[in-house]
Parts: C-alpha cells; sequence; structure tokens
C-alpha cells in the first residue's frame, strides 16, 4: 500500500507571493485582473457566443468590476488563479483560469474564453499551456475542464493544449437554452515535472 500524503500536495505558500503574470511565448501575457477591466469585461460577456456557454451576464460596468477583483481575490485565498490574457498592446484576447482549487489533492478545475476578434487564432489554447505549465510547476497533479458538448472550438481548444477527452457527463450544465451535456478533458502532471 502506498504511503499516505503528510500534507497538501500544493504548498499554499505558493499564492502568498503576489499573482505572477506568465507569458506564452509567442506574443501573449497572462496577467492578473484588475477593476480597470470592466468596461472591456463587460463587452466580452455581450456577445452572443459567450453567453450561449455561460449562465453569467454583466449589466453594468459596476457588475463586471466586481467580478474582475473577485476573479483577483481568489489567489489571495488559495482558491483560483484568473487571469486575463493580452496581447503586446495590452488588449484584452480572453481569460485562463483556475478554480476549485484542491490544494491537498493539486486538482483545479480549467477555464478559459477568447473575445470574438481574437477567436480562430489560438489564443485560447496558447493561454492555456501557460497555465497549465505553471500549475505543474507549482505542484498541481491533475488539471481537468469540461465545455458543452456542442462547442466545438472549445474542444479544439482543449485537444490542442494536450488536455486528453475523458468522457462526457450528460445533462451536466444549465445554460440560457436548456440542459447540456458536458465533455471532461484532463491533463496530468508530466514525470519528472515541466522544465
Amino acid at each position: 500500500m502506498a504511503p499516505m500524503l503528510a500534507g497538501p500536495t500544493v504548498d499554499p505558500r505558493a499564492f502568498d507571493a503576489p499573482q505572477p503574470e506568465l507569458d506564452t511565448g509567442d506574443g501573449l501575457r497572462l496577467r492578473p485582473w484588475t477593476g480597470d477591466d470592466a468596461p472591456a469585461l463587460r463587452t466580452v460577456y455581450d456577445d452572443p457566443a459567450v453567453q450561449r456557454w455561460h449562465v453569467r451576464s454583466l449589466a453594468t460596468d459596476d457588475e463586471a468590476r466586481d467580478v474582475a477583483l473577485g476573479w483577483a481575490a481568489h489567489w489571495g485565498q488559495a482558491a483560483g488563479a484568473s487571469w486575463a490574457v493580452v496581447d503586446h498592446d495590452g488588449a484584452l484576447r480572453g481569460r485562463v483560469a483556475l478554480r476549485d482549487v484542491s490544494l491537498h489533492d493539486g486538482s483545479a478545475e480549467v477555464a478559459y474564453w477568447t473575445v470574438p476578434e481574437a477567436r480562430g487564432q489560438g489564443v485560447a489554447p496558447r493561454a492555456l499551456r501557460a497555465a497549465t505549465r505553471w500549475a505543474f510547476e507549482t505542484g498541481f497533479h491533475r488539471l481537468w475542464l469540461e465545455h458543452a458538448v456542442d462547442n466545438a472550438p472549445s474542444c479544439r481548444a482543449a485537444a490542442s493544449a494536450g488536455f486528453d477527452a475523458e468522457g462526457v457527463r450528460r445533462s451536466a450544465v444549465l445554460h440560457a437554452d436548456g440542459w447540456h451535456d458536458m465533455h471532461t478533458h484532463a491533463r496530468i502532471a508530466p514525470t519528472p515535472p515541466l522544465g
């Protein structure tokens, strides 16, 4: 029988330092969210494609600011990490996040989206790879994500970032148009860890 681990897989002190900025190495940067992102964030959530796959809507800039600051606050609570994905000019191109973080198990759910004008440019998989690299270097063991089965672009992004398909959770998430089956993907930390 394997010995029981004495403590969490991910050291909670990793979240004591300021949230790091990450670089994809090919023109995108992942940075923490700020209240100044509110207008751009609200615009994204006005997009019909984002509304189709998300249950959240943002009616005002104040509401969008609260969401952005809430995402930023998850870091200090060791409850998650959410990054604004920006280009070399600082323009918002997407979001990638770790949520439902379990430091003990070294697991987290990954979430992502891309702004309409950046779709089809590989933004999501590039951001996913950068966030995944950081997570595995920090000690996470398993990252997983899910998307509506009908959301083919999200499926392609997950596969492109190395997230293997694991199965389908039937009628698992309620969107505006009804219940959706969800396709689950995951990545396991490599041995040895990414360098």
